[in-house]
């Protein structure tokens, strides 16, 4: 019985099992991505430089959850590689070294959120509300957010072994958690001093200590295929090895939307506060667009990793295939929303009427960059699932670092704020253009000689 579980990702036609592991993580990502929008609508509620301050502390957010991230993609590809071998053996190593890892990677931000928050915020802004409101808001993030880490990690060992509804599970309680208790934090309910941003902060790492809790019972209980136990356990530099060479790659190629976010606000500030709050609502909006596709890589990755390992090349292509379908018909809704309601959707935010004339010109140019996103981001995760995560690294710089941040620099000294948004676009397909490449790099070292020895062996 288990046996069958284990090489469901090996026999299932890959149309079917793609949505079978991508739906529920789908689900679960646009319930997060809900979380992300009521949490700054809240926010909103309470000033625009309460939602400044949230938008600058995305940066140093977004940081975090790239490592808990990242680390939780390398533990997926290589517990979903040692499956696809029949190594068990690996595959037990992996995930307690994952969770290992997950620790580790808490206590670095616990430090940064001890001494280094003034840092971050002083060179942002010198608006005393807002410094205030990112500094204490990050504060709680940094300091009580092991759960973000667990979560993350847990829920990547639930993807490696075929349990996506599990990890969606776990991802929805964390978010609904946090959208219950945002507005009772937020405006007050349990004191003036988890108030404001303090409450937003409050309110999200409980939902996150939720989402871990859930994810340590269902490893523990539900998953026979991967032993998590740390009885007599060390750390194994051959199996971390291995992760980080998936995992590095993936966590600095999402560090570089940190910097590239950072970077950007700068830029924006440069202009007006407002147009920093518009960037802010445009990430949270965007999520609702981009979370379902990264729930669909969740999907995707294990079985190309799993298939990889087994030497199944034309069970990889199909997968990649299917993936790149869906994810243009996702951001392509995305896309037409974003052009035929940028008012409503700012209008979520409280917005004023200069966030509205910012706000609606922002989001329609952005948005033309979304079809291009979505073949990026598909080819990405295809690199990480291969072993290849520098490549994909190679792509986000060329995305969101080596073109657009310079390109936003280059368009702000026009004076024109509305020409500065084009970066996006126009960063977007050269990261593309550098997907290309590799891709083909890939076809001929690793795709066509699996295929040509997988069709060596149905002759024989």
């Amino acid at each position: 019985m288990e046996n069958n579980k284990e090489n469901v990702m090996g026999i299932m036609p890959v149309g079917p099992l793609l949505l079978k592991l991508s739906i529920p993580m789908m689900i679960s990502m646009l319930i997060q991505a809900l979380y992300n929008i009521v949490d700054s609508i809240f926010v909103s509620r309470v000033s625009e430089a309460a939602l400044t301050s949230v938008s600058l502390a995305f940066a140093l957010q977004n940081m975090m959850i790239a490592v808990a991230v990242g680390t939780g993609v390398g533990v997926n590809a290589a517990l979903s590689k040692s499956l696809g071998e029949k190594d068990s053996k690996g595959a037990n190593k992996a995930a307690d070294n994952g969770i290992f890892l997950a620790v580790c990677s808490y206590l670095v931000f616990l430090v940064i959120g001890l001494f280094f928050l003034p840092l971050y915020f002083g060179t942002q802004t010198d608006d005393p509300l807002i410094y205030q409101g990112g500094v204490e808001y990050m504060f709680i993030c940094c300091v009580f957010g092991p759960g973000l880490f667990l979560a993350c990690m847990l829920e990547k060992i639930l993807c490696s072994t075929g349990r996506t509804h599990y990890a969606m599970v776990c991802q929805a309680a964390g978010a609904i958690c946090n959208i219950v208790l945002d507005p009772i934090f937020i405006f007050g309910y349990c004191g003036e001093f988890l108030s404001g941003t303090r409450g937003a902060a409050v309110a999200t790492v409980i939902g996150q200590m939720c989402g871990a809790l859930l994810g340590i019972y269902y490893c523990m209980r539900r998953t026979p295929e991967v032993q998590v136990t740390f009885k007599g356990f060390r750390p194994d530099g051959a199996t971390i090895g291995r992760i980080y060479a998936v995992g590095a790659p993936s966590i600095a190629m999402q560090s570089v939307g940190s910097v590239m976010v950072y970077g950007f606000n700068k830029i924006l500030m440069g202009f007006t506060a407002t147009a920093v709050a518009v960037f802010g609502v445009y990430f949270k909006l965007q999520s609702f667009a981009f979370m379902p596709v990264f729930g669909l890589n969740n999907g995707m990755v294990p079985i190309v990793a799993y298939n990889y390992g087994a030497r199944k090349g034309h069970r990889v292509i199909r997968t990649v295939i299917w993936s790149c379908g869906i994810a243009l018909v996702i951001l392509t809704l995305g896309l037409v929303s974003f052009q035929m309601v940028p008012e409503k959707l700012l209008l979520w935010f409280d917005a004023s009427e200069q966030m509205l004339g910012i706000g609606t010109v922002a989001l329609r140019i952005i948005s033309w960059s979304f079809p291009l996103a979505a073949l990026a981001i598909v080819l990405c995760s295809m690199f990480q699932a291969l072993g290849r995560g520098v490549y994909s690294l190679y792509m986000s710089l060329s995305r969101q670092l080596v073109v657009l941040l310079p390109m936003g620099w280059l368009l702000a000294k026009t004076g024109r704020l509305e020409l500065v948004w084009w970066a996006f676009p126009i960063a977007e397909a050269v990261g593309l253009l550098v997907g290309f490449v590799y891709l083909f790099v890939v076809w001929k070292q690793i795709l066509r000689p699996m295929i040509e020895e997988e069709k060596r062996n149905t002759e024989q």
